[in-house]
């Protein structure tokens, strides 16, 4: 299943002046696949060093950090020749073996003509230690695969290739095109992004068969905190993550996820599941100016799931009722299309610094929220994600209002595009890429 993250991989594959490159992402969202997929196509061998799986590895780190060394090392390990511009060398795991986290920087130092790519299953919990060589490496992010990398694994590419951008000067979806990308929505509302999910999926055409990963997935989740039981609340994350999925789209307090144990436990709990990849923070922003996150609030967030495949597995929401829908921005108070717009802006970054902001105003009787806040070629860009035409949208009547130096709003729904009148209200389908 090919990914987006390629033409990146691609680009820094060119750089003369290339860095180690540490991919970062949650647990199963196909990090190992898409390297050695990456090696397969532009390398004439990938050696690939598992260092959880082969722990008898982690001696050629022991002695010395030289990268000659260590390469001699490997080679007479793996029976595989390493030559500089013919060999990506693929550290997977690499949270295993603290060494050869540390060796990075000696690579980056005295072989710099070496592609070395690393990877690993909750590395940030490693990136703050006093081994990591800061500086010494470039960093690429890997969520689960978007609507659009899906559409391409199903070999949809007539619908791909005819999906709208913000940007772009293509015609308007027609009503045939728009109810068959609506149709393959749905299901990947079901499915989620989860490469295992949607490779069960692609194979079997069974739901089912996709619950029972996504269950194996979940407890996963779990399992994979116990290596950090010593910094980890095992039932509050338990808990947190069987919580936050029916939190999509409310503001949050600590104080409310958690009743039954301390505010800290929770907190740190929290954070741990935000190191993990597993959560992701939306932030509250004034909107006072740029860069978003210099005016946030740290009291009032909302919090986004990993998967919308997981999020709905774990609500347990009925498939045929997101199947059977005509309306996927009001399904479950809007929390499925909240959860995939963000998402996707998550995953091709669209949002400053691929952090995520909403805006909220708290007044009595006078309360207003706007989903998300991204920023498009220097201007601030309100994204609403919601049924209902331009005379229902308070709340981004009242923003606009209050902010006169935004000049346009997005409203994302899941109605057949119709011709638009009033450029400061605009109104696009789920599926528009905001890239």
């Amino acid at each position: 299943m090919k990914r987006d993250i390629e033409k990146k991989l691609e680009t820094w594959m060119k750089e003369k002046s290339r860095k180690p490159l540490i991919i970062r992402g949650a647990r199963q969202v196909g990090k190992t696949y898409t390297v050695q997929a990456f090696g397969k196509a532009h390398f004439k061998n990938t050696v690939t060093i598992d260092f959880e799986r082969n722990r008898s590895v982690h001696k050629a780190f022991q002695k010395d950090l030289d990268p000659k060394k260590i390469i001699q090392e490997l080679e007479f390990y793996t029976e595989k020749k390493i030559m500089p511009g013919q060999t990506l060398l693929f550290f997977d795991e690499i949270q295993a073996c603290e060494n050869a986290l540390q060796s990075i920087r000696y690579f980056y130092e005295e072989l710099p003509s070496l592609h070395l790519i690393s990877a690993g299953s909750l590395l940030e919990f490693s990136l703050t230690t006093s081994s990591f060589p800061v500086g010494r490496v470039s960093f690429e992010w890997l969520y689960p695969m978007t609507f659009r990398e899906v559409l391409q694994a199903s070999h949809k590419e007539i619908l791909l290739q005819n999906l709208p951008t913000l940007f772009s000067s293509s015609p308007i979806p027609s009503e045939m095109l728009h109810q068959k990308v609506m149709e393959e929505l749905k299901r990947y509302m079901i499915i989620g992004g989860m490469p295992e999910a949607v490779k069960t999926y692609l194979e079997t055409e069974s739901l089912a068969k996709v619950k029972e990963v996504q269950d194996e997935m979940i407890q996963s989740y779990i399992e994979s905190f116990k290596k950090y039981k010593q910094k980890a609340n095992i039932d509050s994350l338990d808990q947190l993550i069987k919580k936050i999925p029916t939190l999509i789209g409310k503001q949050v307090k600590y104080s409310h996820l958690d009743p039954d144990r301390r505010i800290e436990t929770t907190k740190s709990s929290l954070h741990l599941l935000e190191k993990a990849l597993i959560i992701h923070y939306v932030r509250s922003t004034s909107l006072s100016g740029l860069p978003l996150g210099s005016n946030v609030s740290e009291k009032v967030f909302k919090l986004l799931f990993l998967d919308i495949g997981l999020l709905q597995q774990i609500n347990g929401f009925n498939p045929l009722h997101i199947l059977e829908t005509s309306d996927l921005a009001s399904l479950y108070q809007g929390a499925l299309s909240e959860q995939f717009v963000g998402q996707e802006l998550l995953a091709y970054g669209g949002s400053e610094n691929s952090k995520l902001y909403y805006w909220h105003r708290d007044k009595k009787g006078s309360s207003a929220e706007i989903d998300y806040v991204m920023v498009r070629n220097g201007k601030i860009l309100p994204v609403e994600v919601k049924s209902g035409n331009a005379g229902k949208m308070r709340s981004m009547h009242q923003l606009m209002a209050q902010n006169t130096h935004i000049q346009q709003g997005l409203i994302m729904n899941s109605h057949t595009p119709q011709p638009q009148k009033d450029q400061k209200l605009l109104f696009l389908p789920l599926y528009t890429s905001l890239v």
